[in-house]
């Protein structure tokens, strides 16, 4: 059985035991997240959602927030002496999916 969920403006198929990083959702560690936007649920027979599952929700554990790797922005202009480096480092929040409600 497994779900597909829409959050942070990303898509995400899941199953129950899954763990996944998502963008933050600012929730301390060890709370319960439901995510009711359900796009497709596949419990033997695929229910597609328009543009979401009436009813359906997966509900997970927060696990840990953090920072994900440096992410290196380098700008640069030829034949100007322009050049700019900056570092992206984007914020994360890693959840286990415990129950998909179909």
């Amino acid at each position: 059985m497994y779900a597909i969920i829409a959050t942070g403006g990303k898509q995400y198929k899941v199953a129950e035991g899954d763990i996944i990083m998502v963008e933050k959702l600012g929730v301390n560690a060890g709370e319960t997240v439901t995510f009711d936007q359900v796009l497709a649920v596949n419990n033997g027979e695929l229910s597609i959602g328009c543009p979401t599952v009436a009813g359906a929700t997966v509900s997970a554990t927060v696990v840990k927030e953090g920072k994900g790797k440096k992410v290196i922005v380098y700008k640069y202009k030829r034949k100007t002496g322009y050049h700019k480096k900056n570092g992206h480092r984007q914020l994360y929040t890693q959840v286990k999916i415990d129950k998909i409600n179909a």
